[in-house]
């Protein structure tokens, strides 16, 4: 029997996004992983015999949002961060990116590492994907944290405003969803794009340094990249009708955590959540915007740490 990993003594096998750089974090390795067909990259570390986190990044970014939480988390917890599918060093595959099939294969991914029970945190994109993926393998979930993210269906509003205070925060959900015209604009210019949302969405927008705004840029620039980031919107009707049929047959009864922040998107997660969600709780953390791993990573791991240890 074969390993279904590739650590990094092995990334020229394994690794599908050769030419974009490693990141590397100490005490974590590089691994690759057969998910359904398709390479998905985990970041591995922390204490092997911990309770297993697995962390899941948002648009413009990959796994390296979580790295300031990661190395918080280490001490006490087993820990996998995972590029999506079309993330960071993870495949970018043609076909559906709605988000239960994405969490399938990020499902599929945690179960060849020898995973059998998880925690399970995600932020924007990625909290799209945990919602789902603890619809469709709530059995083998301990609990999920949601941190702020307009989720279809769920805690995404049905409009976007058009009142200028409100609609910078949106406004790229109905861009997204046009055919080609952004491939066409933001070819070439990725860099600009991404290092818009990480600065405008921030509270303090020096969070981010030139290498995070070029290494966030050049994943979204690499093969297939800019497809697979604007396909996560692209199939949010469907994400959403597949996460409606699933709530048609019953609710979440594991603990949910909804993260927000004090100047995010969606104000209170928690209450956003409470309908589908019954045992959902909240937090908010201060002085933050969007993106919270990054702003406040010391909050965010207290508050997931606590989290986990309740549910325990």
């Amino acid at each position: 029997m074969t390993d279904p990993a590739t650590d990094v003594r092995n990334a020229g096998k394994g690794n599908p996004v050769g030419e974009l750089p490693l990141r590397d974090l100490p005490g974590f390795a590089h691994r690759w992983v057969d998910a359904d067909g398709v390479r998905l990259h985990v970041v591995e570390g922390g204490l092997p015999t911990g309770p297993t986190v697995v962390l899941l990044a948002g648009f413009p970014q990959t796994w390296w949002s979580w790295h300031e939480v990661m190395r918080g988390l280490a001490g006490r917890f087993h820990v996998l961060a995972v590029d999506l599918p079309g993330q960071g060093h993870s495949e970018r595959p043609e076909g559906s990116y709605d988000t239960h099939t994405v969490a399938a294969r990020v499902h599929a991914a945690v179960r060849a590492l020898g995973t059998e029970a998880y925690w399970l945190a995600g932020h924007d994109i990625g909290a799209w994907v945990a919602f789902s993926l603890a619809l469709a393998h709530e059995s083998d979930l301990r609990g999920v944290a949601l941190l702020d993210a307009g989720i279809p269906g769920i805690t995404l509003p049905e409009a976007i405003p058009i009142d200028p205070e409100r609609a910078w925060k949106t406004w790229h959900f109905a861009f997204h969803l046009v055919p080609d015209l952004p491939e066409t604009l933001l070819a070439g210019r990725e860099r600009e794009y991404v290092g818009w949302f990480l600065k405008a969405k921030t509270l303090a927008p020096e969070t981010f340094n030139d290498d995070e705004l070029d290494h966030y840029a050049a994943s979204v620039a690499a093969d297939g990249g800019l497809r697979a980031s604007l396909a996560y919107y692209r199939d949010a009707a469907e994400s959403a009708r597949r996460n409606h049929e699933a709530l048609r047959r019953r609710h979440l009864a594991l603990p949910v955590l909804g993260i927000s922040s004090s100047h995010g998107s969606i104000p209170d997660m928690a209450a956003s959540l409470s309908p589908w969600a019954p045992h959902a709780t909240g937090v908010v953390v201060p002085d933050a915007g969007h993106f919270i791993p990054d702003e406040q990573p010391a909050a965010v791991t207290a508050a997931l740490t606590a989290f986990f240890a309740d549910g325990a």
